[in-house]
């Protein structure tokens, strides 16, 4: 995994909260009351938004009230999606310290603090106890994570018997290289995609068992298709807001990237036994 400075820049803008609540205000909400679906266009920074968590939610079987520990849950927008829709308790891991922050922040002004904690922390070493959590969740982080295996195994020790693993990954397509820069990196140093069968087989080799493996790259492409060409001026509210200047750039090469197979989009789900 690089080292925790080199992704806090990439993600670090250092004035996000101020960046998100200005662009509440022009679009006529009062960031001291907010709703999920008021900071959804910059909070679910993922592919596919709100949609593909419920869909993950679903697949991996998420019950009402389960605790569920979102690695690189980032401002915690599909935290606060489990805990609104099925009452989970959600604790937020994150290696950057700013989402850390501002994802806290956003759960106290919707009133949702009490189901949605945020954690300070590196994925390869977990600050939980064995068997602490219901589920282990994540939606585009791994490819940030160098040392799979060992993140497989922390997410085993955290998770109760019968727990689940859900994922919502980019990984490696048949064509490489990827092209960059992309929302998850700069360049090569950064970006550690494994193709399908890999990863599938890695995970496997923690101990887990499957329960369910869809690959979504179409819908994905679909998805990205809509909104590769940015407006002349940018939304209020954006991943604008996360990515910069570049993030035209980095969803026009998305496209390429998926239309041309450099990398794909799972769905997956995996129970301890």
């Amino acid at each position: 995994m690089p080292e925790p400075s080199a992704l806090e820049r990439h993600y670090t803008r250092g004035d996000l909260a101020q960046r998100i609540f200005e662009g509440l205000r022009v679009e006529g909400k009062d960031p001291g009351r907010l709703k999920p679906e008021d900071t959804a266009a910059v909070d679910q920074f993922h592919i596919r938004g709100r949609a593909a968590t419920l869909e993950l939610a679903k697949l991996a079987g998420v019950q009402q009230g389960w605790s569920v520990l979102d690695v690189g849950g980032g401002l915690g927008g599909p935290a606060r999606t489990l805990a609104r829709e099925l009452r989970c308790q959600v604790t937020v891991l994150d290696i950057t310290k700013e989402f850390v922050e501002v994802g806290a922040l956003l759960s106290e002004r919707m009133d949702l603090a009490g189901l949605v904690h945020f954690r300070h922390g590196s994925a390869l070493d977990m600050p939980f106890v064995d068997g602490r959590f219901d589920v282990v969740w994540t939606q585009h982080s791994t490819m940030n994570i160098q040392d799979k295996a060992r993140f497989f195994r922390e997410a085993y020790r955290v998770l109760r018997r019968g727990g689940r693993l859900a994922l919502h990954e980019i990984v490696a397509g048949p064509v490489q290289p990827v092209i960059f820069p992309t929302p998850w990196a700069d360049g090569e140093s950064a970006s550690f995609l494994l193709p399908q069968a890999e990863l599938r087989t890695l995970i496997r080799a923690a101990g887990f068992r499957e329960l369910a493996w869809q690959d979504t790259t179409q819908e994905s492409l679909e998805w990205f298709r809509k909104v590769a060409v940015p407006p002349i001026i940018p939304p209020p509210l954006g991943l604008h807001l996360i990515l910069g200047d570049r993030a035209g750039q980095m969803t026009r090469g998305q496209v390429r990237n998926l239309e041309e197979r450099r990398i794909e989009v799972v769905m997956a789900a995996f129970e301890r036994p």
